[in-house]
C-alpha cells in the first residue's frame, strides 16, 4: 500500500503537532484576479487625481474607491462574500453604523465650532 504524504509543518513547541495545510485549487487565479482589479481602480484613482474637478468631489470619489477596494479585499481574502446573508450583515451594519456615528460627530463638531465664532 503507498503511504500518502501529505503536506505540512510540524509545530516546533512542546507537543510538536503536525498541521497540515490546506490546498485550495483555483486559488492563484483568484488572487491574480484580485490583484488586476485593485492594480485597475488603483490605477483610476491616480490618473483622476490629476484631472480637473472640483477639490471637494475630488476628496469624495478617493473615500468611495478607497472603501470599495477595502470592502473588495475584506469580501476576498477574509472570505465574506462566500458567507450566508444574515452573517455578512451581522458584521457589516455595526461598521456601517460607527461610520455614520462618526459622520453624525464630524458634523454636529463643525456646527458647535460655527456658533462659537
Amino acid at each position: 500500500m503507498a503511504e500518502e504524504h501529505k503536506h505540512g509543518y510540524y509545530t516546533g513547541d512542546i507537543h510538536n503537532q503536525f498541521v497540515e495545510e490546506h490546498h485550495v485549487p483555483g486559488i492563484k487565479k483568484t488572487i491574480w484576479k484580485t490583484f488586476w482589479i485593485l492594480l485597475g481602480v488603483t490605477i483610476f484613482e491616480v490618473a483622476i487625481a490629476f484631472a480637473p474637478l472640483n477639490k471637494e468631489l475630488l476628496q469624495w470619489i478617493f473615500v468611495v474607491l478607497t472603501i470599495v477596494k477595502s470592502a473588495y479585499i475584506v469580501g476576498i481574502f477574509m472570505h465574506l462574500f462566500h458567507e450566508q446573508f444574515t452573517f455578512k450583515y451581522t458584521i457589516l451594519l455595526p461598521f456601517i453604523l460607527i461610520v455614520y456615528l462618526i459622520f453624525i460627530a464630524l458634523a454636529e463638531g463643525v456646527y458647535l465650532f460655527d456658533i462659537a465664532k
